[in-house]
């Protein structure tokens, strides 16, 4: 499936496709290189919202968006992408500002622990930690429903945490999961990771720097819930889903598996798969046309499901 020409041009640009380099890049390089990227991407001015405010929620920083709007509002706890090794508040500021203003929503964007100085679970914890205060404080946030979200990486954590609170009785609104790695265990029935292993954001050589990171590219554990959510025994009973897709992606094929397992389960889903788009498309919404149109319809779709739980 080719790739939109517009982000072909970017990545050219950025000197993000072939020939990759022959050295790959330490973690510092990388998380360097993700803020680079993300802030040059950023629109200038920033994406206009209530408020925007630095916090702490269960000792782990947080970053909270507010709407303009006055009055209730859904509270979505959003996980930022970066293999569990890179990201931050900063990295994915311009993402939740626009969920925060399309979904008319409380953002609050979690700076959760990093691997490989903090393994699995670490990351989980942090997520599950957050969440937890968010749903059982709604006043400080939205007083709303409460939603997840999450883009890659943080994909994986939205839907982790929608079968931990699932499993609890905890009431999810809506789950929102952009490109999500629901299952570490990089299988051959996942075709999609040798086709696009190479020149599309998202390589062969960085999926194992994350997983031997993460989980010590532990076979066993890779293939057990939390750190797969596909793996989890039943998936019956979930909060209703939007799932945003590109073909272009090595995680496709994990993330259509992860549809098919929803769909079995008889949980609410809209899925979009866009045919010219790679992974970790999200930041570039206001240089490339068909990521906003992904965005704006992924976002819709989200909103919807949220209110319909209201």
């Amino acid at each position: 499936m080719p790739v939109d020409p517009a982000i072909v041009a970017l990545m050219e640009k950025f000197g993000l496709g072939d020939p990759e380099p022959a050295t790959p890049p330490t973690l510092a390089e990388a998380r360097e290189g993700l803020r680079k990227l993300t802030l040059a991407a950023a629109p200038n001015p920033p994406i206009a919202v209530g408020s925007v405010t630095d916090d702490t929620v269960a000792g782990i920083p947080v970053r909270v968006y507010r709407p303009r709007q006055a009055g209730t509002a859904a509270t979505v706890v959003f996980f930022h992408g970066g293999g569990f090794v890179a990201g931050d508040l900063d990295t994915h500021d311009s993402i939740c500002r626009r969920l925060c203003r399309d979904v008319e929503a409380v953002v609050v964007s979690v700076d959760y622990r990093l691997a490989p100085e903090h393994p699995f679970p670490a990351t989980y914890e942090d997520a599950l930690a957050v969440s937890r205060h968010v749903a059982q404080h709604p006043e400080s946030f939205g007083g709303g429903p409460l939603a997840l979200a999450g883009d890659s990486a943080g994909g994986n954590l939205a839907a982790s945490v929608a079968l931990a609170f699932r499993d609890d009785g905890t009431p999810v609104a809506a789950q929102l999961l952009v490109y999500p790695c629901a299952d570490l265990s990089r299988g051959p029935e996942y075709p999609s990771l040798a086709e696009h292993a190479h020149g599309y954001m998202l390589t062969a050589s960085d999926l194992d720097i994350c997983l031997k990171a993460y989980i010590n590219d532990d076979p066993a554990l890779a293939k057990q819930f939390p750190p797969s959510p596909l793996r989890a025994d039943d998936h019956r009973g979930l909060a209703p889903a939007v799932i945003g897709q590109g073909d272009n992606d090595a995680l496709r094929d994990l993330t259509l598996a992860y549809a098919d397992v929803l769909r079995a389960a008889g949980v609410t889903l809209r899925l979009h798969r866009y045919p010219g788009l790679i992974h970790a498309f999200l930041p570039f919404d206001t240089l490339i046309p068909s990521v906003d149109a992904a965005a704006g319809e992924i976002y819709a779709d989200f909103k919807k499901l949220i209110t319909a739980a209201a």
